[in-house]
């Protein structure tokens, strides 16, 4: 199935702007002050840049559909 929802959860930890996101996608993740999903990307492009970067969040906060 392929990836059409990426955000930032901040219902749970609050992200702490590692930047290890934007290091494993920079055509998905951006991090000024904190991570930003950008916008008009497609997704399923980078599906398996995105489940690492979730993978690999120290706050866990990256969440996808």
């Amino acid at each position: 199935m392929a990836i059409t929802k990426v955000w930032l959860d901040e219902s749970s930890d609050e992200c702490v702007s590692c930047g290890a996101c934007e290091a494993t996608c920079d055509a998905v993740f951006s991090v000024p002050e904190k991570m930003v999903v950008k916008e008009g990307v497609d997704f399923s492009a980078y599906e398996n840049e995105i489940k690492d970067a979730a993978d690999s969040c120290p706050a866990g906060v990256i969440k996808f559909s």
